[in-house]
């Protein structure tokens, strides 16, 4: 799970792009708003309404969070043989495309059947652990670039000192969240592997707070003075991504275990909005885009482009039903194991870790700087 699209990769001298993504108020709901208005509710709900609840983000895992990662394969992979050729992208960005592409998936593959075939619980429940680590930093990285984004949108720019204090202060909450839960918890399960944390000194974790602190007062004063130079003007939008991303879906993630559930559709949610803006892009500059889809039947649904957009989004929900549920509920039938040792959930276990570690490393290269695709369609 990680956009970390930085605003050097959007040239200035780009034509002026809209205003929004989707509309003031799509973008605030989208882009981590909800989360303002969720979270006091959940005070209100009783613990013991946590069935219902984690039964209702299961049915919206379908809808939301399996197509968040499906989507990055779907962009990652189209045209996959050209960007490891290097036809149109620089040699840096090519071999960030054989990495993430190829060498990561092949590890990760490695790794996991001789976890498997080894019945080593320990080495595979490090791996839960790892994408902890991932999934936290992704989440940061993506807030970033969600205020990028809304940044070039409102042409509301920061300068480097400024993308330098918010990064900092990124990586300080980051890297605070996870110290916090590898000194509170030392060893968990999840689907039904064990897990261990790493035992983190209390002090390293104190010092890590008066860092967060630190860094987000700079942040705090940094802004005050962008709004003054910008004429009282914010991307506030991006503000409001950047601050859910942080301190919502992180730091205090725990501060509710409903609200645990909720965080990944909320953080799917803001990804899929500038993925189906960007998609909505592409479509759009085919030459036929607003001609009519074939046959007339179909033509309800507008022009040309919009069907494929839903066609897009369709299949990204019906891969991420095959990649979560169809391909590890295969392999669990079919594929023999120590289940007394490793567990009925095994495939589950290892796809689901698979996916979110691969989706850190895909984005890292999609949404980067001297990507061509971004400036060119993102911003339209």
């Amino acid at each position: 799970m990680t956009l970390q699209l930085s605003a050097d990769a959007v040239a200035p001298k780009a034509a002026t792009p809209q205003k929004y993504l989707f509309g003031p108020v799509a973008d605030f709901l989208m882009l981590g708003g909800s989360a303002f208005l969720i979270l006091p509710v959940l005070f209100l709900v009783p613990l013991e309404y946590e069935g219902p609840v984690a039964a209702t983000m299961v049915f919206v895992a379908y809808l939301v969070n399996y197509p968040h990662f499906a989507h990055s394969y779907q962009l990652f992979y189209r045209n996959f043989t050209r960007k490891v050729s290097g036809d149109g992208y620089d040699r840096s960005l090519q071999l960030r495309y054989i990495f993430a592409g190829i060498v990561v998936p092949l590890v990760m593959a490695g790794f996991f059947a001789y976890g498997a075939a080894a019945a080593n619980t320990r080495l595979l429940g490090y791996a839960t652990n790892a994408m902890f680590f991932f999934v936290g930093w992704h989440y940061v990285k993506q807030g970033y670039g969600m205020l990028m984004v809304d940044a070039v949108l409102k042409r509301k720019f920061f300068d480097d000192r400024d993308k330098k204090v918010l990064l900092v202060n990124s990586y300080t909450v980051w890297i605070l969240a996870w110290l916090q839960t590898n000194t509170a918890v030392t060893q968990g399960k999840y689907y039904g592997l064990d897990y261990y944390t790493f035992a983190a000194p209390s002090w390293i974790a104190d010092i890590a707070l008066l860092a967060a602190v630190a860094s987000t007062a700079a942040t705090l004063l940094m802004l005050v003075n962008r709004w003054r130079k910008n004429g009282g003007g914010l991307p506030y939008n991006g503000l409001v991504a950047y601050v859910a991303s942080l301190y919502l879906w992180i730091l205090i993630a725990r501060i509710n275990p409903l609200w645990l559930l909720i965080v990944p559709a909320l953080h799917s949610l803001q990804y899929l909005a500038v993925v189906w803006r960007y998609q909505t892009n592409v479509e759009r500059d085919s030459s036929d885009a607003e001609s009519d889809p074939q046959p007339k039947v179909l033509s309800f649904l507008g022009p040309l482009y919009r069907f494929r957009l839903l066609g897009f989004i369709v299949g990204g929900t019906a891969l991420g039903y095959l990649g979560f549920w169809l391909i590890p509920s295969a392999l669990t039938a079919l594929v023999p194991y120590d289940r007394q040792v490793l567990g009925s959930s095994l495939f589950f276990f290892i796809v689901l870790i698979f996916i979110n570690v691969h989706h850190y490393f895909l984005d890292n290269v999609m949404w980067r700087r001297g990507n061509p695709e971004v400036s060119r369609y993102l911003f339209r």
